[in-house]
């Protein structure tokens, strides 16, 4: 179905659904120490929030397809939103780190369809050539939402408290809702035909992971994209809690590190027109391990200070920038069918690993750098193992795609 309506509007209108979950996730960041406090609890204990947030996005990856393409765009996309206003009220009432841990899954599982209904919707209003352009659009906005949600939060956070945080994201869904319920015209039509039903569901899911190719990358880039998750959820603790910076200025140090996972991504785009995907994923992954030892190595010894955390923290998630494009294209170059299937699966896999990887930072006390740095280490190291086994079985006979995806953010 194509529409006549105005197209910059629907862009626009797909970009903001597409920020809201990846707004979720950082705006209440540089408020760790406050919330910590009031629910007397640790800065580690909270980041354990984060971590449910990853999971139950990934979960939504693989509930919400299914949805949308049953009951057409609006319906699941307003019921998550609901979800996702309810949950973030429930936030401000919490009383004890684990109901907030539990909210925070409940607000994820709400506020991922957003993203999944942006993302599908781009084919119902845009033509196959313009396609391209609109997903990169989207990526990219995505991407910026951590350069502006730790600055606002602080700032959110410092003039009132951390719980007018959570205020404002359900007010944002609330808008959000509003905007789509006005301006946006109806999606794809409901396709009763779409099958529910979990077997048949599993089936296709287990015929995927059997594909070589697609495990490799998939697992593989996926323990190297849980050092992003990793950092997420470690940085309040890192800059705040060690190192003693202000809110407004963790915003600011989230935001200059997230150039470089965005700028990665960018130039993928030059890289990929000269080196095959495969080659620059091995690199970057092999940088990103070389990069991580001596990271963990000058750790060990004492020697880390403000300034140069950040610039080994650049260089990590420039690596990941570089890598997970790459693993993405590689995931889905050889599925001709169930490609959307496939990229719930992919998705899936992305986060859910990299959510159970930053668990690691909440179950150790703030007293040092050494715990991110070391899951960041041990990560990464395994994807390069992952990736050396699968390479091994595959013998060399990689399926390449035409096009370079753009990458899964969070």
């Amino acid at each position: 179905m194509r529409h006549t309506q105005n197209k910059n509007v629907i862009t626009l209108i797909l970009g903001m659904l597409a920020t809201v979950s990846p707004f979720a996730i950082d705006f209440y960041l540089p408020a760790f120490s406050q919330i910590a406090e009031d629910l007397q609890t640790s800065t580690a204990r909270i980041s354990l929030s984060v971590s449910s947030y990853f999971i139950g996005m990934a979960l939504g990856q693989l509930i919400y397809g299914p949805l949308l393409d049953r009951y057409g765009r609006k319906p699941p996309l307003f019921a998550g939103l609901i979800i996702f206003v309810i949950a973030s009220l429930g936030c401000t009432f919490s009383y004890r780190v684990e109901q907030l841990i539990i909210l925070r899954f409940i607000q994820a599982l709400g506020g991922s369809v957003a993203g999944v209904a942006a993302m599908a919707m781009v084919k119902d209003f845009f033509t196959a050539s313009q396609g391209p352009r609109i997903f990169a659009m989207l990526i990219l906005t995505i991407g910026l939402s951590p350069l502006l949600a730790p600055s606002i939060g602080g700032f959110v956070a410092e003039s009132f408290n951390w719980k007018a945080v959570f205020v404002l994201l359900a007010f944002i869904a609330v808008f959000a809702m509003t905007i789509v319920f006005l301006f946006l015209p109806e999606g794809q039509e409901p396709d009763r035909e779409v099958t529910l039903k979990l077997q048949p569901m599993a089936k296709t899911y287990v015929s995927i992971l059997s594909d070589t190719q697609f495990f490799t990358y998939t697992v593989s880039g996926s323990f190297a994209f849980a050092t992003l998750f990793i950092y997420v959820a470690g940085s309040p603790i890192v800059f705040i809690e060690l190192f003693h910076v202000s809110p407004q200025m963790y915003g600011a140090i989230f935001a200059l590190l997230s150039v470089g996972f965005i700028g990665a991504s960018q130039l993928n785009i030059l890289l990929v027109r000269k080196f095959p995907s495969n080659a620059i994923f091995r690199f970057s992954l092999i940088v990103q391990v070389l990069a991580g030892f001596i990271f963990l190595m000058v750790a060990l010894y004492g020697g880390m200070n403000l300034y140069s955390t950040i610039l080994m923290l650049f260089i990590f998630l420039s690596c990941v920038g570089l890598i997970n494009p790459n693993a993405s294209t590689l995931a889905l170059a050889p599925f001709t069918k169930n490609i959307g299937s496939a990229a719930a699966m992919l998705g899936c896999s992305q986060i859910g690993i990299a959510a159970l990887a930053s668990i690691a930072v909440g179950l150790f006390k703030a007293a040092s750098i050494l715990p991110m740095i070391a899951s960041m280490v041990a990560t990464s190291s395994f994807a390069l193992f992952l990736l050396w086994r699968g390479e091994k079985k595959m013998a060399g006979k990689v399926v390449m795609a035409d096009v370079n995806s753009g990458p899964i953010a969070h």
